[in-house]
């Protein structure tokens, strides 16, 4: 369980993007954190992420404050994928894959490979294996980014803006293929895209100004957020 209690955060010129929020978020579930440009969206996934500490309040890790965890236990735990996404464009989809078990976890090289390949295979990219982060789409892309996160096998995968280089009908594989993999990882969506939301998560958040306005099913959020 991931609990977020009466988080504040204030930015250095004064600006407060978080106001006393709580929030619980269950496992084995894809959770949408929803609002608009400037609601606090991506400063939570920040400080979920641990880019950012809140000047007040905590988060809860299965009990334990993601504050005290080591950062190699931490990154263990929770995994990100940028709207960037950030795949290493000197190295092929399968070094982007393996490098992170390899130096982090210190496993061997034959072992990571094998479960990269499976990765990828299970993912219906076992076909990008030697190609690179240039020669490929924006939803294989996105999938690939996913695959290498879920490599560490973290317990909560954070995704911003997932669908924002991505067309209609990709966004729609997208949502489905999250929902897949539920069982591997809890995946916690920041997104402005109502549609992809509505079909990836069945539960989650609506935020305005910094507070949390609704929570519940994606459509009491949607609800929220179109009044």
């Amino acid at each position: 369980m991931l609990k977020i209690e009466n988080l504040n955060f204030s930015y250095p010129d004064g600006t407060q993007a978080l106001k006393d929020v709580d929030v619980d978020i269950p496992p084995e579930h894809t959770f949408a954190i929803l609002g608009q440009s400037g609601s606090g969206k991506t400063t939570l996934l920040n400080c979920l992420a641990r880019f950012l500490t809140p000047q007040k309040g905590a988060i809860w890790l299965n009990g334990q404050n993601i504050q005290t965890l080591s950062g190699a236990e931490f990154r263990s735990k929770v995994g990100v994928v940028f709207q960037q996404l950030n795949l290493f464009p000197h190295m092929s989809i399968l070094d982007n894959l393996t490098l992170a078990p390899r130096t982090v976890q210190l496993r061997d090289r034959r072992d990571c490979k094998a479960s990269a390949m499976g990765m990828l295979e299970r993912l219906g990219i076992a076909d990008l294996a030697n190609s690179y982060p240039a020669q490929i789409s924006g939803g294989q892309a996105q999938r690939a980014a996913i695959a290498r996160g879920l490599m560490l096998q973290p317990e909560y995968m954070l995704l911003d803006e997932p669908t924002s280089a991505l067309d209609a009908k990709t966004s729609d594989e997208f949502a489905d293929w999250l929902r897949e993999l539920r069982d591997d990882t809890s995946f916690i969506v920041v997104t402005h895209d109502l549609r992809f939301a509505r079909r990836a998560a069945k539960h989650g958040i609506a935020m305005r100004q910094g507070r949390v306005t609704c929570s519940g099913t994606l459509d009491e959020l949607i609800c929220d957020i179109e009044q």
